[in-house]
């Protein structure tokens, strides 16, 4: 390639429009990429802390089944049983007072459901941070990238024109530094699709695994046992 052209001619040759659009193409990608790793790495990790919930209901008490929970640090598994104990321990605790709180006005069932749901719909929010990063960038990269096609093309032309030459050596060159910008952008908005792809399908396997498990929360701490085929195994047995 001659060194006269090439990304590098096009920043070195570029006004302050063109270097703009490569930095925030720059800043799009970096941004992207930082957040599909971190958050395959939080999947990852939230997979295998799934997989402990199984072993939570073969615990002998509850204090050793949110021990196994917290195995792996801060888990929403972990914060879901919590949340689930404390509403239920709360709830009766209030039931002995001669004065009825205002919780007291619901019932038993749907306090617990309350206080579930509020721990997964935390935990949702946390899962889906930085998702908004890679749509903004999968949905706008490419028209960023246009733009600067479209700004360097018009500078090229006026350039040609202001030089009176327009041979095909003279032009290919600047309109091909131009095509460059479409081509970057496409390149930030292709991995930022797919990995936002990725992670959401990625985020809703785990979030019907918090969402079973919450269900048997709710009937363990209502009923004392878990629905379903595991119902024989609850902690506390």
């Amino acid at each position: 390639m001659n060194p006269q052209f090439g990304l590098l001619n096009v920043w070195a040759q570029g006004d302050g429009v063109t270097r703009a659009v490569l930095l925030i193409l720059l800043a799009m990608s970096l941004a992207s990429w930082l957040v599909i790793l971190f958050r395959l790495l939080d999947l990852r990790r939230l997979s295998a802390q799934a997989r402990t919930t199984e072993a939570f209901w073969h615990a002998k008490d509850i204090g050793q089944g949110l021990t196994v929970l917290g195995q792996d640090g801060d888990s929403p598994f972990l914060a879901l049983a919590l949340e689930g104990q404390k509403a239920a321990a709360h709830l009766q605790a209030g039931a002995g007072t001669s004065q009825p709180e205002l919780h007291q006005s619901f019932d038993f069932s749907d306090w617990v459901t309350r206080s579930l749901r509020n721990s997964v719909d935390d935990s949702t929010a946390r899962m889906q941070s930085g998702l908004a990063i890679l749509a903004s960038a999968g949905s706008t990269a490419p028209f960023v990238g246009l733009f600067g096609t479209v700004w360097g093309i018009y500078h090229a032309l006026m350039a040609i024109g202001m030089a009176g030459q327009a041979t095909i050596d003279k032009v290919a060159g600047p309109i091909g530094e131009a095509l460059i910008m479409t081509a970057l952008g496409l390149a930030v908005a292709i991995p930022a699709v797919l990995g936002y792809n990725a992670l959401v399908r990625g985020n809703k396997q785990v979030i019907a695994k918090l969402n079973r498990f919450a269900h048997d929360l709710h009937a363990y701490f209502v009923t004392g046992a878990r629905v379903g085929p595991g119902s024989s195994s609850k902690p506390g047995n």
